[in-house]
């Protein structure tokens, strides 16, 4: 299994023979106003370009799977990413509270049941609902979903998507015990409110609550995510997580074999 990285949340896992791309957002740097209102200087969106190996691995991509998208959630599917997808017949699946909204944009949909384990390519997927934030700020975002993907001869994969660190995600990294989970690490906020996805300290407690692989990713890439690639790294080294705890840079491919 391999995992590269992209930008932000936007991610391609090649595994059983599928090229599955994650929540793409494809704009180039700038493009895309300050999801921060309160600062003296604000930045465009998003922070960094997409990395060269960006086409050469959109090359091989055979389906494309979203956590979430409405409300606003560009970072998990822009206007660029709509039109590649549809341009190149790329099927996508998604939960059932997002088959509308893209079915509607001329995108090959696939409904994920949230209720069921679902047939996925020659294995399965299962659903876990994300929390989005709480209080006012949490009322406001789309919640979505994280998958747990189980394909023969592969490592397990749970993609977080974007939540912070809830009883039910502890609990999944817990006792599913996933080979690789895949978490939002940036500490997102907005001007109000307290963190909507997590941040370094979660990050670090899922650390220590999940037994696999953990790759943290949603780093850099937007004005709202302050959390830095190198404080995370500096925290895994001093927890001796380094054989298992990645904080891979855009463009950066991870490789992975069935556990």
């Amino acid at each position: 299994m391999n995992i590269t990285q992209i930008r932000n949340a936007t991610i391609v896992l090649e595994l059983a023979g599928e090229t599955i791309l994650v929540d793409p957002m494809f704009s180039p740097r700038g493009a895309i106003g300050s999801l921060k209102y309160a600062v003296r200087q604000r930045r465009r969106n998003p922070l960094v370009d997409l990395p060269a190996v960006t086409d050469e691995v959109l090359s091989r991509v055979t389906s494309c799977l979203i956590t979430h998208c409405q409300k606003g959630h560009f970072d998990h599917l822009d206007r660029l990413a709509t039109k590649w997808l549809r341009d190149n017949n790329i099927p996508v699946f998604c939960s059932r509270q997002d088959a509308a909204y893209l079915t509607a944009k001329g995108l090959q949909v696939t409904v994920l049941d949230p209720d069921l384990t679902n047939r996925f390519f020659t294995g399965k997927i299962t659903l876990v609902p994300c929390l989005h934030g709480q209080g006012l700020i949490g009322r406001m975002m789309a919640h979505g979903y994280g998958y747990h993907i189980e394909l023969p001869g592969e490592p397990t994969v749970y993609l977080a998507g974007d939540t912070i660190l809830t009883t039910e995600v502890r609990r999944h990294l817990e006792e599913v015990k996933p080979d690789v989970s895949i978490i939002p690490a940036g500490g997102a906020r907005m001007d109000l409110g307290s963190e909507i996805i997590m941040g370094f300290e979660e990050a670090i407690a899922v650390g220590h609550c999940a037994e696999g692989v953990v790759i943290a990713n949603h780093l850099e890439s937007l004005d709202h995510c302050p959390v830095e690639r190198a404080q995370i790294r500096q925290e895994v080294l001093r927890q001796g997580w380094g054989e298992r705890y990645f904080v891979p840079d855009d463009g950066e491919c991870l490789k992975f074999t069935d556990a």
